[in-house]
């Protein structure tokens, strides 16, 4: 089976960067579906159905292209905090992660020819301790607003954490070290694609007329 352009179900410009790392060849193609936790739904059960539901969502509007989803839910005392509505919400949620360990799950789907195949990977943070001057300058900068949890680990947000046990580019949004098990579900060999594509970029690889 062949990858071909990949398709990321997300408008997330952190995603965007780590298949550009990676030198993947995708389009973006954000979902439309509403990240909505149902009754009684744990953290991990729900970052897995929104990865899957918004992969199947964009699967439906890009036939015959292999399709990426991923979700990232922060989890503290069983509770997720999602995007802040508010800034008094973002203030909230900063105030409970506040000198305190939390979760952070990242969901991926990947559908190709028909199929579909999911995982999800947990990483925990530890947060500083945070005053309320701090909170305040933080959130007036408008980074919390939409992200998970309220904060992003690779802005100034960065500046709370004191630790991750776990892969750091799960708290970003996409863990790129799970990626070559997904494929692998759907008999991909995401190295021989990686390889592929730099030796294609290599100075000299074109052929020429």
């Amino acid at each position: 089976m062949s990858v071909g352009p990949l398709v990321l179900a997300s408008a997330s410009p952190r995603r965007s960067r780590i298949l550009e790392l990676l030198g993947l060849p995708f389009e973006v193609v954000p979902s439309e579906i509403a990240e909505v936790p149902a009754a009684g739904e744990s953290p991990v059960s729900f970052a897995l159905r929104a990865a899957r539901d918004k992969a199947l969502d964009v699967a439906g509007r890009c036939p015959g292209r292999t399709v990426l989803g991923a979700d990232t839910v922060v989890e503290i005392d069983g509770d997720v905090l999602g995007k802040p509505g508010s800034p008094a919400d973002a203030a909230a949620m900063l105030g409970r992660l506040s000198d305190r360990e939390h979760a952070v799950h990242t969901a991926v789907c990947l559908v190709a020819a028909g199929a579909e195949a999911a995982l999800v990977d947990t990483a925990s943070v530890r947060f500083a301790r945070l005053t309320e001057r701090t909170i305040s300058w933080y959130v007036a900068t408008g980074e919390p607003m939409d992200k998970a949890g309220a904060y992003a680990v690779q802005g100034l947000g960065g500046l709370f954490v004191v630790g991750v046990s776990g892969s750091p580019s799960t708290v970003v949004g996409l863990p790129v070290h799970r990626l070559p098990e997904l494929f692998a579900r759907h008999g991909l060999d995401l190295w021989q694609v990686l390889e592929s594509r730099q030796l294609s970029s290599r100075p000299g690889s074109a052929r020429r007329p």
